[in-house]
């Protein structure tokens, strides 16, 4: 057997250079298109070694801080539909732990990540050493177990020839449709620089193509004869759809059988909205449009969803007691959620194939005439708060203006705070994957790493990227990684004055302003941040507006720009998008404050409408 004696880093470097994968299109590309990296006494010596001798075939990307790295990571993966995976890497300690939030990311989202950390030493005998943290009782522990919790797949290397098992598994698992998350592999420091003769084969070029699990026909029968039955049918389209690249069969199915589509936020953008069945965004932050279809719904059909509390506002949309749901669903877990019928495969066949069955079936054309008139009233609704006015800019009419004068190739970017609301609302997707706001880990500092992620994977569309002051102030560095590695992107910078959608629910939950906004901190003076000066600082170009008028004049210097362009603004600390539905939230049973009582009997109120189980 011909061998090749490589350290333990230059293996993996060299495995990842070999992988390839079939893109969406039919064309083929590296699997693993590049390496986020900030190098420390825990991975520089060998892994930055292994990685230098590749660096054309696996360019390596210095970030600012290990955690806005590895988002951009998963906000790669996101824009390519989980057909590339990109790795990140840290030293030992606490480079390792500021990766976990984005590993929590990737694993909540369903996207593949591959995260590569230093790690103590296996022999032992430096002990303690630099940034260890020492389990008395244990001492085979170290900072790399807390990714366990946040990754599908994890494993600490202790000889070389384990990466001979062990890196097709963790690819495997990252290209699993059912099973898709990040994959940790914690890399001792004195291992990494230990040979190992290799097979050859090991590294010969492997072309990966993501499978397509078809469903179980009774399970497909089950799911097509509640539909045959149906008078309200409902789909809602989740994240699934775009990862099965099964947005052309979802529209040919909701026209052949004339059901309307609601979309999560990780499914927005799976039907245009200018589609005649589009019902528009569903549950918490969704509107009265795709609630009200929703709650009459007598089956629906849950397309690649993992029907989280903010699309079922907390179990309560769906009124009809009668009501069945379907699961349609790559991932068994999502699958069966809420005693649904079960159809486990994937999205794209599972709808041809069920179309199949149907036949001729068709929804009663006073249902599809109900969806009309339902999205009409939505769209009224959105022109009306996002007309400019005179007032102080609101966050919806920021996302109006951007709306009203998208381009073809626009990709809209957000997370956390008060922004899914407004966009999952306010950016009406004229193209198919135009849209990213990350909603299933909700993670403040996603934003601006995320963009620079996205526009990485497409870098001949424009990334408009949502952000207010909040998330901006907890992570904004990638603003000058992304003017370093020349990824343009335009960034709007939305200054309410505090955590504003936090105090929301906290006054709406009957409690007193108190440590969200700037002006009820524990502070000196409210002193308000010059994010157009920050910008400036990190090598973007930028500017402040103070209306919609001037924010629509910016976006065209802004497109004109060859470089990150940042546009802050002051915005509305208290008007937002209304429509949603109700969300179940902790409140205290005894309290010296009548609101918070009033708030607790709307909570005890509001759980009697709950489905538990279905």
């Amino acid at each position: 057997m011909e061998t090749i004696r490589l350290t333990t880093t230059q293996a993996i470097v060299q495995f990842l250079v070999a992988q390839q994968t079939e893109l969406g299109d039919g064309t083929q590309a590296q699997l693993f298109p590049g390496v986020f990296a900030i190098f420390g006494h825990g991975n520089v010596t060998c892994l930055g070694h292994a990685l230098e001798e590749h660096r054309e075939q696996l360019p390596t990307w210095r970030g600012q801080n290990e955690q806005g790295m590895a988002l951009a990571a998963t906000a790669y993966a996101k824009a390519v539909r989980r057909r590339q995976i990109m790795v990140a890497t840290s030293s030992v300690g606490p480079g390792a732990t500021n990766m976990v939030t984005a590993a929590g990311v990737a694993h909540s989202n369903r996207l593949p990540l591959l995260l590569l950390s230093g790690d103590t030493f296996a022999s032992r005998i430096p002990d303690p050493v630099l940034q260890q943290v020492e389990h008395f009782g244990d001492p085979s522990t170290s900072v790399n177990d807390s990714f366990r919790a946040v990754t599908r797949y994890w494993d600490r290397i202790m000889r070389p020839e384990q990466l001979v098992h062990t890196l097709p598994q963790a690819v495997a698992t990252m290209l699993d449709p059912g099973d898709c998350g990040p994959a940790f592999l914690g890399l001792p420091q004195d291992v990494q620089g230990e040979a190992f003769d290799f097979p050859a084969v090991f590294f010969e070029p492997r072309l990966h193509r993501i499978s397509r699990p078809r469903p179980d026909t009774e399970q497909l029968a089950a799911a097509a004869a509640a539909l045959a039955a149906a008078e309200k049918p409902v789909i809602i389209a989740g994240g699934g759809v775009h990862y099965s690249f099964a947005e052309a069969e979802l529209a040919e199915f909701a026209t052949a059988h004339n059901i309307p589509v609601v979309e999560t936020v990780a499914g927005k953008a799976s039907l245009v909205a200018s589609h005649p069945l589009y019902g528009g965004p569903i549950g918490v932050t969704g509107s009265e449009a795709a609630n009200n279809l929703a709650a009459e719904a007598d089956v629906v059909l849950s397309v690649g969803c993992r029907l989280e509390d903010f699309t079922t506002g907390s179990w309560t949309v769906f009124k009809n007691e009668a009501a069945v749901l379907i699961g349609l669903n790559a991932a068994r877990f999502d699958a069966v959620k809420h005693r649904s019928l079960p159809v486990v495969g994937d999205a794209r066949e599972g709808l041809t194939e069920l179309s199949g069955l149907l036949g001729s079936y068709r929804a009663p054309a006073d249902w599809s005439d109900r969806t009309e008139a339902e999205i009409g009233g939505y769209h009224r609704y959105i022109d009306k708060i996002a007309a400019p006015d005179d007032g102080v800019p609101t966050y919806a009419q920021v996302v109006g203006a951007v709306d009203r004068n998208k381009a073809p190739g626009d990709y809209a970017l957000a997370a956390a705070g008060g922004f899914p609301g407004e966009v999952n609302n306010g950016w009406r997707a004229e193209e198919i994957n135009s849209f990213d706001c990350e909603y299933g880990f909700s993670c403040m500092g996603y934003e601006i790493a995320g963009g620079w992620g996205a526009k990485m994977a497409m870098p001949d569309r424009e990334v408009i990227v949502f952000v207010g002051d909040g998330s901006t102030m907890m992570m904004n560095s990638d603003l000058y990684s992304s003017v370093l590695s020349g990824h343009k992107m335009i960034v709007i910078i939305c200054d309410n004055g505090g955590f504003a959608v936090i105090n929301r629910l906290q006054v709406n939950q009957g409690g007193q302003p108190f440590n969200n906004l700037i002006a009820d901190c524990n502070i000196v003076d409210e002193v308000r941040v010059d994010f157009a000066a920050l910008a400036a600082a990190q090598g973007c170009e930028s500017e402040t507006v103070s209306t919609i008028a001037e924010l629509e004049q910016a976006m065209v210097r802004a497109r004109a720009a060859d470089r990150t362009y940042v546009i802050a603004l002051q915005t509305h600390q208290d008007s937002w998008t209304e429509g949603g539905s109700w969300w179940e939230v902790g409140v205290p049973e005894v309290s010296n404050r009548a609101e918070v009582l009033e708030a607790r009997a709307e909570l005890d109120s509001g759980q009697t409408e709950r489905r538990i189980g279905w």
